[in-house]
C-alpha cells in the first residue's frame, strides 16, 4: 500500500475513535502510530489530516450535510461521514490534493472501511461538493462561519 494512502487510513481510523470516544486527539494518533508505523512524511500527513479535519468539522460537516440531506449527518455511519470529512478537507481546505485523487482515495477507503453502499454515497456527496470547494476555500481562508447557521440563543 502506499505510504500517503496508508497515512489517510491511519488519519480515518483517529477520526473514526475521536468521533466515537472524544478521546484527546494526540493521544489516539500516537497509539494508532504504534500499532501502524509510518516514515516521518506520512506521519506528518496523519497529523495534518485529523487536525485539519478537527479545526474545520463545523464547516465540512454543514457542506456535507447540504448535499446529503436525506439523513442528519449524526445518523450518517461514522466511518462514512470522516471518510467525507477527510476528501472535503484534502481538496476544498487544504487544496494541494486534485479533486480526482481525493476523491478515488475516499472511495477506496469506503471500499475498505465502509459498508457495500459506501463508495457510492461518498461519490455522490462528493461529486456534488466539487462546485463547492471555492466557495469553502473562502470560508476558511476568511474564517467566516457556515452560512445560514442557526443563531445560537
Amino acid at each position: 500500500m502506499r505510504v500517503r494512502r496508508r497515512a489517510r487510513t491511519v488519519a480515518l481510523q483517529a477520526l473514526y475513535e475521536i468521533d466515537c470516544t472524544h478521546h484527546p486527539p494526540e493521544r489516539v494518533i500516537q497509539h494508532r502510530l504504534e500499532e501502524t508505523p509510518l516514515p516521518e512524511p506520512a506521519v506528518k500527513y496523519v497529523r495534518h489530516l485529523v487536525y485539519g479535519v478537527l479545526r474545520h468539522r463545523e464547516l465540512l460537516d454543514f457542506y456535507i450535510q447540504q448535499k446529503a440531506p436525506e439523513w442528519p449527518l449524526e445518523q450518517v455511519a461514522i466511518v462514512d461521514r470522516n471518510i467525507l470529512r477527510m476528501a472535503l478537507y484534502e481538496f476544498a481546505v487544504d487544496g494541494r490534493v486534485p479533486v480526482k485523487v481525493a476523491i478515488s482515495e475516499a472511495i477506496e477507503l469506503g471500499k475498505t472501511f465502509g459498508s457495500d453502499s459506501t463508495p457510492r454515497f461518498v461519490n455522490g456527496v462528493l461529486g456534488a461538493l466539487i462546485p463547492l470547494r471555492n466557495e469553502i476555500a473562502r470560508r476558511i481562508q476568511g474564517n467566516l462561519p457556515p452560512p445560514n447557521r442557526p443563531k445560537r440563543r
